[in-house]
């Protein structure tokens, strides 16, 4: 049964959806020996192949984690890079994060080897909320945090957020579904506020709670099934 490739390597359990068309824009993927392109279907018998490397779908048991990213910890899964975050989790198993969450900042991650699974958290159309503890360099006042529920301009669009609750005078928390690069921190430089610290507490139902720093542990199934 053919499927299109982006699906076919989201199973395969080597990227997300949207990772995989980065890579067919790129040119790095091909099926038989031709370059794919968006949209390009693969029946099971085809060879896919990303930069050079095999690609086949894994019947292994599917890997869900959560992790407690240090700063410092890049979301990567390039092993030449010091400080990657494969390199912390330490398992033989190959998986990869959902999402991002940038090396200066801290808390929660979720790790897998399922592409399926990492669309239905990180693509916004879900509307899967990321809860972030968020410490600025000066007191938050009121109209900041209306601003920031009404909406700040970016690049790519208009960063809302979701909710916010007032911590204290320099820190709040606040939640977005959108997650784009680096959004909690362009959204608050846009109105004059620098983020000493970001911390990630949440994601969709399933919290940092007691999890130390540099943890990690596996999801239950019902956290699992809480995105399906």
């Amino acid at each position: 049964m053919k499927q299109r490739i982006n699906k076919y390597l989201a199973e395969a359990g080597y990227c997300s959806r949207r990772r995989a068309d980065e890579l067919i824009k790129a040119g790095a993927v091909f099926i038989n020996g031709v370059k794919a392109e968006l949209g390009s279907r693969v029946e099971e018998n085809d060879e896919v192949g990303v930069k050079g490397q095999k690609i086949k779908k894994i019947k292994d048991q599917k890997i869900y984690l959560a992790y407690h990213k240090p700063e410092g910890v890049i979301c990567t899964v390039d092993q030449s890079k010091k400080d990657n975050i494969i390199d912390k989790i330490n398992l033989k198993e190959r998986i990869f994060p959902v999402g991002r969450l940038d090396v200066k900042s801290s808390g929660l991650i979720l790790l897998t080897n399922d592409g399926e699974f990492t669309n239905r958290v990180s693509h916004p159309r879900y509307k899967h909320q990321k809860e972030y503890q968020v410490e600025t360099d000066k007191a938050i006042t009121d109209q900041e945090i209306e601003q920031l529920k009404q909406g700040i301009r970016l690049r790519e669009g208009l960063a809302k957020a979701d909710k916010i609750k007032r911590q204290s005078s320099h820190i709040i928390n606040l939640a977005i579904h959108q997650g784009w690069n680096r959004q909690i921190r362009r959204m608050c430089e846009a109105i004059g506020l620098e983020v000493k610290h970001l911390k990630r507490i949440k994601v969709g139902e399933i919290g940092l709670n007691r999890l130390a720093v540099g943890e990690w542990r596996k999801l239950t199934d019902q956290e699992i099934k809480s995105f399906k």
